[in-house]
Formats: structure tokens, sequence, C-alpha cells
């Protein structure tokens, strides 16, 4: 079978990819009866990140007139395309995220503040901006020669399914930003995303 249109880019696009990767997440029903994605690219605000397995429940992917259940290679991809973590299936990472995002607001408060910083409304597109890469934390997602890069630590790692490629030095001066100005500034104020084992420090480096 061939893979299906439901995993996420951080870019914020949905593509077909035949690595699911390790976090699984919602925005709605965007899928038809026949598994194919239409315009929409969310019925409602609350992006959330969810575990692959909890409490033993198991989901028919991309069931009819069900959410259509989208996977990330790992939490910091979710979080450049605007997710943010489950209040249910991930309660402590959630009030983590919630103590580093600078407040104590509910779930849908925090949405409330995301959405608008995740997706233009009109064009479907991701909300980028731009900022000093010295500036910027580790998990965040940042575009660089037309690609989209994690920063980690003095280095980035180019994204490219199904792992991160190798380290390079950040580049210098004013880049553009994937991760969501509210998103990063809770990576400003500690939170950190769970990343795949591609991403270690020990990974191959770039010359």
């Amino acid at each position: 079978m061939s893979a299906r249109q439901n995993r996420v880019r951080p870019t914020g696009e949905i593509v077909a990819e035949p690595v699911r990767g390790m976090f699984m997440g919602n925005r709605g029903i965007l899928h038809d009866d026949a598994g194919a994605l239409g315009l929409s690219r969310w019925k409602h605000p609350h992006w959330v990140t969810c575990v692959l397995d909890f409490k033993g429940r198991h989901r028919q992917v991309m069931r009819p007139k069900n959410y259509t259940e989208l996977f990330f290679l790992d939490e910091a991809v979710a979080l450049a395309a605007g997710h943010r973590p489950c209040a249910e299936c991930r309660r402590a990472d959630f009030n983590a995220f919630r103590r580093a995002f600078g407040s104590d607001l509910r779930a849908p408060e925090i949405d409330a503040i995301l959405h608008p910083a995740r997706v233009d409304r009109r064009s479907r597109h991701q909300i980028r901006h731009a900022a000093a890469v010295t500036d910027l934390p580790d998990g965040s997602f940042i575009l660089h020669e037309g690609a989209a890069h994690l920063v980690q630590g003095a280095c980035i790692r180019p994204f490219c399914p199904p792992g991160y490629g190798p380290a390079r030095p950040r580049p210098r001066g004013e880049v553009t930003v994937l991760t969501p100005k509210p998103t990063l500034r809770a990576l400003q104020n500690g939170y950190r995303p769970v990343l795949h084992r591609s991403a270690d420090p020990g990974a191959l480096t770039a010359s």
C-alpha cells in the first residue's frame, strides 16, 4: 500500500511519506471517505501532538468521518508546524510547555494565541518570521538554503526524512524562522522537545 498523505513537515506541508515518525497529531477531519485530503488543512484550532501508544487505544488510520491522524518525525517538527503537546496523553509535557509559555493558561487559551501565529487563514500557508540566528533556541526550525533545518547548539541539521542530515555550523545573520513566535518563546524559556535519534549530538558532523 502506498503511503498516505498524513506526514507533516516543519514547513507545514502535509505529504505522503513512508516514515510514520515518533508522534501523532490532530486538527480535525481533513480527509474524505476514500482517505484523500481536500483543501482544508485544519478544522479547529486545537492542534495537538500525541504519543503513538496511550492506554492501549487503537485507531484505524484515516477512518471515514473520524479525525485525520497526522504524523511527525519528532516533537520539534510538530512544534514548527504549529502543534503543542496534548493535555491528555502528554500531560506532564503539556504542563512543562504551559509553564514555559509564560502563563497558567488553559489549553484552549494557548491555542487561541498559537493559531493566529501558525497559519494564514486565507492562503493556508505557514506564517514565518525573521530573527537573528544567534537568538534562536535549540529545538527551533529555520529555513536555510531553501530547506528546513533544526537548530541545535552551535549547529543546524537539515530535515530529511527519515531523520536529520549531518550537522553544520549555524549560519550568520538573520534567518527565516519556521517555528511560531509563541512556541519560540516557550523554547527560549526552557521547553525541550523530544528529538529523533538522528539529532543525537554524537551523530556525524559535516566538515
